[in-house]
């Protein structure tokens, strides 16, 4: 029996995924479905799309029933299709999943839910697979609960599965596009580190994303990262930055094994 839209209202606030993609014929129908297969009974999926000019854009059409917002014109990079996004969004929480990933089972934002429920916090995380072309995981991503200051030893939770408040962003700020592929470190971090707003560690793989990224396809790409990510750091208070710097690569050593 399918619950009244009075009840849902009252007892699921909604929450809103946003899903930002450019000529990701590849991936992006198995990202809209791992969206559109959720149990949770008040959900808002926002596609901002930047103009593609592959098969993307038919493969999304096939689901226009089902998406509530779909937009489809030129931006100034992944961020600024992210705060778009963001404008559109009229859910209480508000969480990105790119084209290249996707949500790893039907209960994901039912849980997201019943955490931001059971803890009230502002913020919600969990953990992540990288996998490679055939599906293989080559890569774990275990969070762990938050503690104030673990971002001065180059932690951070994976940005996918990011859940928070739809006020934040109003009340401090979107993607700032001047850190470039760093955009959403800094914004996790001056919501968690420099504002101090609780967060809670769900325990469970919310996401599989494709490995590789923008970042991470040159040297210089990767020299670029590093040095928004230093910025990041200097413009929110983190403590010794550049050890800070150090550590965060350390970090990831572990995802390997």
């Amino acid at each position: 029996m399918p619950l009244k839209p009075l009840f849902v209202k009252l007892h699921f606030p909604k929450i809103t995924v946003v899903t930002v993609c450019f000529n990701a014929e590849g991936t992006i129908e198995r990202c809209i479905k791992s969206v559109l297969s959720q149990d949770y009974p008040n959900l808002e999926y926002v596609i901002v799309d930047g103009g593609s000019t592959d098969g993307t854009v038919p493969i999304i059409s096939k689901y226009k029933n089902r998406i509530n917002i779909f937009i489809s014109e030129p931006d100034n990079g992944i961020y600024d299709a992210m705060n778009k996004g963001i404008a559109f969004s009229s859910g209480e929480i508000t969480g990105m999943l790119n084209a290249d990933d996707f949500l790893t089972g039907e209960n994901i934002l039912t849980v997201v839910h019943e955490t931001f429920k059971k803890d009230e916090p502002y913020i919600v995380y969990g953990d992540l697979d990288y996998i490679d072309g055939a599906g293989r995981v080559i890569r774990k991503w275990r969070s762990g609960q938050y503690k104030h200051g673990m971002f001065n030893y180059g932690w951070m939770p994976p940005h996918p599965t990011f859940y928070c408040k739809t006020e934040l962003f109003e009340k401090l700020g979107n993607y700032q596009l001047v850190y470039g592929t760093a955009a959403d470190y800094e914004l996790m971090l001056r919501f968690m580190h420099l504002h101090k707003l609780p967060a809670a560690y769900i325990p469970m793989v919310m996401v599989k994303m494709a490995a590789g990224g923008v970042s991470n396809q040159s040297i210089s790409n990767r020299l670029k990262a590093l040095k928004n990510d230093l910025k990041a750091m200097y413009k929110n208070g983190v403590f010794l930055p550049p050890i800070a710097l150090l550590f965060k690569p350390l970090r990831k050593i572990k995802q390997f094994f």
